[in-house]
């Protein structure tokens, strides 16, 4: 679908909720007025006032919606946000209905929530807001505000020189069919996977010697990917001897590695990481139905979740937490149904339901065979949040994605007391994320709300090749973090 601009440049603003709300449709941007179907947002001042209007002409329809701010309110948020309220109002005639996030394009939607619950609104306030200001439907504005009283309850635990560690392990047994993250095949890296493990020993000492020379605290750490389990139980029996060597953890709160896939577990590594620190594990099975598994490029066997999960607990874990993806090519309603039955069975203290999300970097973008109906979607997620409330479970984090089926969302659902505190304050921005390894992204809370990102080198080769970059930026890192004073 054409967009054309007429009287403001608030370009990305508008495509992101043309892509939400017409997720089927091509996006083009055009700077040159046309005929036919398409999208012109026009904004004009008139006696004080900002006119925001939108017309859509698709299917041979035209529609027209209009929304209206005082220049006395304008800031870049109130005008970007009347624009899409503009656009909304157009397109909300041509759609079959209300969309579930309504005039909310954004991938952290709880970002208004929360800040409305820390300058001392109530759960009715959120609730007006996201309604009214918004269009949210209410199953969403209840996700929304249920993750934001975690968020704020999270946010008590932490001190003005706090930050969290995160180090990424980019290697993967196999690359699943849904995937879009930085990871190699240990089929064709294998060879690369000790000489980035040596590097990494290197970047977590001279890490270790900033944060002492700085007075900064970790309070969380979080080894993600890829999958870190991919490496041997003598290489994280290595890698967790060297953090703990060289990195004061006495103020952490929470140790999480991410075991991911069942076919990298075994009860020697458990143990391993059990001993060296480790608090909390993720087992992700994505769904427990067999052949969904076997098509997503998966190399394990629902029987195999089971069995990992169950060393998992002998091993003395007992914050486990579990993933499922709604939406999968090859499953159903009932087959998710039953995949979220079989994982609330084994009684994790986390279930982390993700709505399947087509990225460019993934073979599904090439293949969409057997993609699901929205409506299929739909009902997942409902099964899944009616199931996972009537279990004593509640959202505490949440956050969506381009291109997601429906656009809908992704929300961790916890027990009491077990919220993952490192996903809070990675999605909220809550305060400074301290990245290691391949593909993570370091983020500096600055005064004002402003982020600086700091992005290490993607792939093993590249990493390894580009160790000194690396060290450097972590030294501009901690530089930064020193004149922040502390700020969050």
């Amino acid at each position: 679908m054409r967009l054309y601009l007429d009287g403001h440049t608030e370009r990305y603003a508008l495509e992101q909720l043309q892509m939400a709300l017409f997720p089927g449709e091509p996006m083009e941007y055009t700077e040159t007025p046309f005929e036919g179907d398409g999208a012109i947002s026009t904004l004009r001042r008139e006696h004080g006032v900002l006119l925001a209007r939108a017309v859509i002409c698709k299917d041979g329809r035209t529609v027209t919606g209009e929304q209206t701010l005082p220049e006395a309110e304008e800031t870049v948020s109130t005008r970007r946000r009347t624009l899409q309220q503009s656009y909304y109002k157009a397109a909300i005639q041509l759609l079959d209905a209300p969309p579930p996030w309504g005039a909310l394009a954004g991938v952290r939607p709880t970002k208004l929530t929360t800040r409305c619950l820390m300058h001392g609104g109530t759960a009715a306030d959120c609730d007006a807001l996201m309604r009214d200001v918004y269009y949210v439907q209410p199953e969403r504005r209840r996700l929304c505000i249920d993750a934001s009283l975690a968020t704020v309850e999270a946010a008590s635990l932490l001190r003005p020189r706090d930050l969290s560690l995160y180090i990424g392990i980019p290697f993967c047994p196999t690359r699943c069919f849904y995937c879009s993250f930085v990871s190699q095949s240990i089929e064709k890296q294998a060879h690369l996977l000790e000489p980035f493990l040596q590097s990494l020993l290197v970047e977590i000492e001279t890490v270790g010697q900033l944060l002492a020379q700085s007075g900064w605290t970790v309070r969380t750490v979080y080894m993600g990917g890829g999958t870190p389990t991919t490496l041997s139980a003598e290489q994280l029996s290595r890698l967790l001897a060297a953090i703990s060597s060289h990195v004061d953890l006495s103020q952490c709160l929470e140790y999480t590695v991410e075991g991911g896939r069942p076919d990298t577990l075994d009860r020697e590594k458990l143990d391993v990481l059990r001993s060296g620190g480790v608090d909390r594990i993720s087992i992700n099975p994505q769904t427990m139905q067999d052949a969904v598994l076997q098509r997503m490029g998966r190399r394990h066997t629902a029987a195999d979740v089971v069995a990992a999960y169950k060393d998992a607990v002998a091993a003395g874990f007992t914050a486990i937490n579990m993933d499922l993806i709604a939406g999968l090519p090859g499953d159903s309603p009932a087959g998710f149904a039953d995949s979220l039955s079989r994982c609330l069975a084994l009684d994790p203290s986390n279930l982390t339901v993700h709505t399947l999300a087509i990225k460019r970097s993934s073979d599904l973008h090439l293949d969409r065979t057997g993609l699901l109906p929205t409506e299929d979607v739909a009902a997942m997620l409902e099964t899944a949040e009616t199931a996972l409330r009537g279990g004593g479970y509640a959202p505490y984090y949440l956050y969506r994605q381009k291109y997601m089926s429906g656009s809908f969302e992704n929300v961790g659902w916890s027990k009491a007391g077990s919220a993952c505190l490192y996903n809070i304050y990675m999605m909220e921005e809550l305060h400074s994320i301290l990245s290691l390894g391949g593909g993570g992204v370091s983020k500096i809370n600055l005064p004002g709300g402003k982020l600086e990102r700091l992005s290490n080198p993607k792939y093993p080769r590249e990493y390894l090749e580009r160790l000194n970059d690396t060290l450097d930026a972590h030294r501009t890192f901690f530089r930064m973090l020193n004149e922040t004073e502390g700020s969050i």
